[in-house]
């Protein structure tokens, strides 16, 4: 018979390792922790959604939508998505349970996995998890600074440093329509210069046009007339408040005017924190070399922005809103290049359980648990029959002393207690060997 192909993992989705997960542990507990204090509260949404929210929150014409997002049909006919990001989830479950009645500002924070059918590279999966922020119900562009200073603080828990916040304001529906307007005339202008997707774009969506990652449009989009010039006097206002609450904080900003997002639903302020380009690869440890750090150079870590009419698009009062997200893959990812150590969360065992038959595997089972419960860190391996493959395991874990427990030893209720350095044993009854091993352990 011909040998099976074997399954393997669908394209762009990945596994985390047994020996990875001390980075997502790590990484949970620095963002759970910090938002915490600030006084945001855990939401968890359905990782699918009717497909009419993204069409409507994230836009028809975005690359999200048109061309990244999963999209599927149910039994009953129901046109649902995998949620491609999460702050439009998060929208729709504010109104559905009411929380404008709530006290405001409703302050929450997500984490979870989001699903894109982009094209997989280094850091960017196909499904890929978030990290993110939203507050409802606060116009005031003191939430716009809270916003950025808590992401800030979150790559700053996390070990990171040369960072800088790129930040622009993209007005709103009353100034907005003048500069799109503007815009038209100067792709229009530029139209036999663009790529190919921006001919499109400038067409559906010319806001778009200025997201545009090729290195000619970019260097075109220097002559293009900049939005931060058409602010009305409410969004310069709005903007300029900001500005004055970053230079308060100190926080590391350049005002990049072609910075938009990717998303329709965004207002004002708009912002992403990067690795700067001059990013120090003296940082790195273990000698990695300056190559790895070449491609993170400029790497969005974090991104958001002002949203504030996202709510009532979606059906609900009118609410201003504001909040970011982080990609977690991208993250650590980041993190490992830059040589960030995080500490083990698995504490080593300092005591070996070995046992030699049936009668002596369940006194041994008992035992571990009586051990767990004082606070003492132990392992075991019941599976295995041999005492000295069993004490090899013990070496390997470089445990300071093993229990041992064969048939004889679990009829006379006693253990043998030995030093795994020495060899030297010691019979000790089985009703105080909790204290043996603690005393043993401060000795």
């Amino acid at each position: 018979m011909a040998k099976s192909k074997s399954v393997q993992s669908v394209k762009g989705m990945h596994d985390i390792l047994p020996e990875g997960q001390s980075y997502w542990k790590f990484v949970y507990k620095k963002g759970s922790n910090l938002v915490d204090d600030y006084g945001f509260n855990k939401i968890d949404t359905p990782i699918v959604e009717s497909s009419q929210l993204f069409l409507r929150s994230v836009g028809e014409e975005t690359d999200i939508v048109s061309k990244e997002m999963y999209n599927f049909k149910t039994r009953g006919g129901d046109e649902i998505s995998l949620r491609p990001e999460n702050t439009a989830g998060v929208a729709r479950a504010y109104i559905e349970h009411g929380m404008s009645s709530w006290p405001h500002p409703v302050k929450l924070w997500y984490w979870g996995p989001m699903f894109r059918h982009d094209q997989p590279q280094a850091g960017r999966y196909r499904q890929f998890y978030q990290f993110g922020t939203e507050i409802f119900g606060d116009d005031n562009p003191a939430a716009d600074a809270e916003s950025i200073f808590v992401a800030l603080g979150f790559l700053g828990s996390l070990g990171f440093k040369n960072l800088t916040l790129k930040i622009n304001s993209i007005g709103d529906q009353n100034c907005r329509p003048h500069y799109l307007k503007v815009l038209k005339e100067f792709l229009k202008s530029k139209a036999k210069q663009l790529c190919a997707q921006c001919k499109v774009r400038a067409k559906e969506n010319p806001l778009r046009v200025l997201d545009c990652k090729e290195e000619s449009c970019r260097a075109l989009f220097k002559e293009a007339p900049q939005l931060i010039d058409h602010l009305d006097e409410n969004c310069r206002n709005h903007f300029k408040k900001v500005i004055e609450f970053l230079d308060e904080i100190k926080a590391p900003y350049m005002l990049d005017p072609f910075l938009v997002r990717g998303l329709d639903y965004y207002t004002h302020t708009v912002f992403e924190i990067i690795l700067e380009e001059n990013a120090k690869t003296a940082e790195l440890e273990e000698g990695k070399a300056a190559t790895d750090v070449a491609g993170l150079k400029g790497l969005a870590l974090v991104a958001g922005g002002r949203y504030n009419g996202l709510v009532s698009l979606l059906g609900g009062p009118k609410t201003p809103a504001v909040g970011w997200a982080t990609g977690i893959e991208r993250i650590i990812l980041a993190m490992k290049n830059l040589g960030l150590k995080v500490p083990e969360t698995k504490s080593q065992p300092k005591i070996f359980l070995a046992q030699l038959g049936d009668f002596a595997k369940r006194k041994s089972l008992v035992l571990f648990e009586e051990l767990r419960k004082a606070g003492i860190n132990a392992s075991t391996s019941l599976g295995r029959d041999s005492i000295k493959a069993q004490l090899r395991i013990a070496n390997r874990l470089k445990v300071k002393f093993s229990v041992i427990i064969g048939h004889k030893e679990a009829i006379d209720k006693t253990a043998i207690l030995r030093e795994m350095d020495s060899g030297i044993q010691e019979i000790i009854p089985m009703e105080g060997i909790i204290e043996a091993v603690k005393k043993r352990l401060k000795s």
